[in-house]
């Protein structure tokens, strides 16, 4: 349960303000009134990227050894504190997607793609290898993290990116992250 609990709050927290998030404010201004295909397509995105994030996680950690994965799992985490530091911009390649497949489509795939390389697919990466012995409540606990953090932008849109503080919340971000890789090295 603790790897769902770190993941679920990792995750949420290094959403605010990422690129995913203001995604989700795009298609949500771009698709009017219909929130509810759009968190659907957020939601199958993030679990399939998200379980293919974390099965990379899960092998790492049968490839390399314990030392030495401890070592680029700490390592890995101090940079994500790093990394939470810099704000995101949503890029024109993530927003330009067309939608000849519909809303569901058009968010599956502009998810699934802009998810690429992003900050919380790596934390998935590191959070399976991290809790090697719980894949699945790793996958869902970053699945709801993303849920949570994108969820009320659909819905609520630029009510919600107004009034959160995103450097405060990057903040918190990076210090979790310099908490766990810290602890990670230190064994």
């Amino acid at each position: 349960m603790q790897a769902f609990t770190v993941a679920t709050g990792v995750v949420a927290l290094a959403e605010m303000g990422d690129k995913t998030q203001l995604l989700a404010l795009v298609l949500a201004s771009r698709f009017r009134g219909r929130a509810w295909p759009i968190v659907a397509g957020i939601f199958v995105a993030t679990i399939v990227n998200h379980a293919l994030a974390g099965a990379v996680g899960n092998y790492l950690t049968h490839w390399l050894g314990p030392t030495v994965l401890r070592w680029i799992l700490g390592g890995s985490f101090l940079a994500m504190a790093v990394w939470m530091m810099i704000p995101d911009k949503l890029d024109e390649e993530d927003s330009a997607t067309r939608g000849h497949f519909g809303v569901f489509g058009t968010t599956v795939l502009a998810f699934f793609l802009a998810e690429m390389g992003d900050k919380t697919q790596i934390a998935t990466v590191m959070l399976a290898a991290r809790f090697v012995n719980d894949y699945f409540w790793v996958v869902a606990g970053t699945t709801l993290g993303m849920m949570l953090a994108n969820a009320p932008v659909v819905f609520l849109g630029e009510r919600i990116m107004r009034r959160v503080p995103i450097k405060w919340v990057h903040g918190i971000s990076a210090a979790i992250f310099a908490v766990l890789g810290i602890l990670m090295i230190v064994g």
